[in-house]
């Protein structure tokens, strides 16, 4: 400010915002260092992002890019939100900004940024264009592209156009089943690109990019566990270059699909999975999903409107 003329200094002042977001609550884990941080919006959303402090030492963010998600996937409490609207650049970016503050005051320095908050990032591709270059530029947050993910529902066409701009960003697909009617009735949006054109968009990114595509697999015991979806599964991938990670369903309240309520595959459904794709020569992991008990983990985020994003 001392470089601003005494005669302007509080017009400036006021004009200028150097956060687009007001931070609105925090939640911290007591099981595994996840902490949930609430923010709200200029016009008044609340969105939320999740810092996960891995036991390596590394410090990772998971932001959003929109106020809801139009997803409206029935295993994720972000599309149950009425409304909603894509978040600005500099609204995912303050993300960044603002937890970059909280580690920093910590010691830590935040290494990962994923885009798997809230909403459908390729649905707000621009803005999600815009954020990743800021987040690699050498004048802006300097990120290596390794060190940063974009997770989708599969948009084909965008997936294509993502891997072209950045070939070493990660993409992260949500498959969770390749059974077509499964999917479409797991994830209503997904109708609109069948399972073929994703599968050929994945194929188009592994020319263009020089790394894996993530495969999320949300193991629902009866729904995509079983033996069925083991060798659909291995079918689909066949010939992509991609890393599967099998992911436990966390409870996002009474959740049904056709009557049955959705409930997390037992360990042995997952274990048996793992062995499957692992004997079918696909690199295959297991998430171990952070902050469950905030309502941080994987599909609980709800910008703060859910039972799940109570405290206890």
């Amino acid at each position: 400010m001392e470089a601003i003329p005494v005669g302007v200094r509080d017009r400036f002042a006021a004009a200028v915002r150097f956060h687009e977001l007001t931070p609105a609550d925090r939640r911290d884990s007591r099981k595994d260092g996840a902490t949930k941080v609430v923010f709200r919006t200029p016009d008044d959303h609340l969105i939320e992002s999740v810092i996960l402090r891995i036991q390596s030492g590394r410090s990772s963010l998971c932001v959003s890019s929109q106020t809801g998600c139009v997803g409206g996937c029935r295993f994720c409490a972000t599309g149950r939100i009425k409304g909603g609207r894509n978040l600005t650049s500099a609204e995912v970016l303050d993300q960044v900004v603002r937890v970059g503050e909280i580690l920093a005051a910590e010691g830590r320095r935040l290494r990962n940024v994923v885009l798997m908050g809230m909403g459908e990032p390729l649905l707000n591709e621009d803005v999600v264009c815009s954020a990743l270059a800021a987040l690699r530029g050498h004048d802006g947050f300097n990120l290596s592209g390794r060190h940063l993910l974009v997770s989708t529902l599969g948009i084909p066409d965008a997936i294509r156009r993502l891997a072209a701009k950045f070939p070493q960003v990660g993409l992260a697909v949500s498959l969770h089943s390749a059974r077509q009617t499964v999917r479409d009735d797991l994830m209503p949006l997904a109708r609109r690109w069948p399972l073929g054109e994703l599968r050929q968009a994945i194929l188009d990114a592994n020319t263009l990019q020089d790394r894996t595509v993530m495969i999320e697999v949300l193991m629902l015991d009866g729904v995509t566990d079983t033996e069925t979806d083991q060798a659909a599964l291995i079918e689909w991938l066949t010939g992509l270059r991609v890393h599967v990670n099998l992911i436990p369903f966390n409870p996002v309240g009474d959740v049904a699909l056709d009557g049955v309520r959705l409930r997390a595959s037992h360990s042995v459904r997952i274990q048996s999975m793992l062995e499957a794709l692992k004997a079918a020569s696909f690199t295959t992991t297991r998430r171990r999903s952070l902050g469950s008990d905030i309502g941080a983990a994987c599909g609980q985020l709800a910008g703060d409107q859910s039972e799940q994003s109570q405290p206890a």
